[in-house]
């Protein structure tokens, strides 16, 4: 059984959503900081976290970047804060999702539900190694590694997903819905502001390595070409 770990700090609501998650058969411990909750996190080696960002004693942003040293475990940051600003923050301290409140119970648990069947099938070994080569760009598939000319970048795991998508069809163009539902597995949903955040930010550590690959056709959405 799975573990969620749920660090709230507005104990009505982590209850709530344990009560959500225990009827998918999912297993809720909650914790009321950021403190506790890395302790939590540490000692319990949960399979996804639900991390609010506002905590007393450590903020989530802090706590989402300690995991992320340690773990590449599934992160769903929930925030009170709707601005863009706030959500590249939290996308760049290595959270994998990010859902402003107030928010369906329904809706929190498909998200939950799609990261972990993304982090399982990505924790599966496989024999052969499963690469990608895009011009001067090389990704491994297996070991979620990318490099440029045999030098490594380093991605987090949702960016170098969403990497990975475009590199499997060069030249393809891909909207953002179609990006959406093929890495963070939601059907008839579509968060544009996460996609053009990780967008940019691969853009941007792509563009560091001297390769500019990433290919935006207005008012379609964006490609992989050389």
């Amino acid at each position: 059984m799975d573990t969620i770990l749920i660090i709230e700090d507005e104990q009505e609501l982590a209850d709530v959503l344990g009560a959500y998650l225990k009827l998918e058969g999912l297993n809720p411990v909650a914790a009321y900081d950021g403190e506790e909750g890395l302790e939590k996190f540490i000692s319990l080696h949960p399979s996804l976290v639900l991390l609010d960002i506002m905590l007393p004693k450590m903020d989530g942003i802090e706590v989402c970047c300690r995991i992320r040293e340690q773990s590449q475990v599934p992160i769903i940051m929930v925030s009170a804060k709707a601005q863009e600003l706030d959500k590249v923050i939290a996308l760049g301290s290595g959270a994998d999702d990010y859902v402003t409140k107030p928010f369906s119970p329904m809706e929190l648990v498909a998200r939950v539900k799609a990261n972990l069947r993304r982090y399982h099938s990505s924790s599966v070994g496989s024999v052969d190694t499963d690469e990608l080569i895009v011009g001067r760009l090389k990704l491994n598939r297996t070991c979620y590694s990318a490099s440029v000319d045999g030098k490594t970048i380093e991605f987090t795991t949702k960016e170098f997903e969403i990497l990975s998508f475009l590199a499997s069809s060069p030249g393809q163009v891909f909207s953002r819905e179609q990006i959406y539902t093929n890495v963070w597995g939601y059907e008839g949903i579509c968060d544009d502001n996460s996609v053009i955040v990780y967008i940019r930010r691969i853009r941007e550590k792509l563009e560091a390595k001297g390769i500019d690959y990433i290919k935006t056709v207005w008012g379609a959405g964006y490609k992989l070409a050389f």
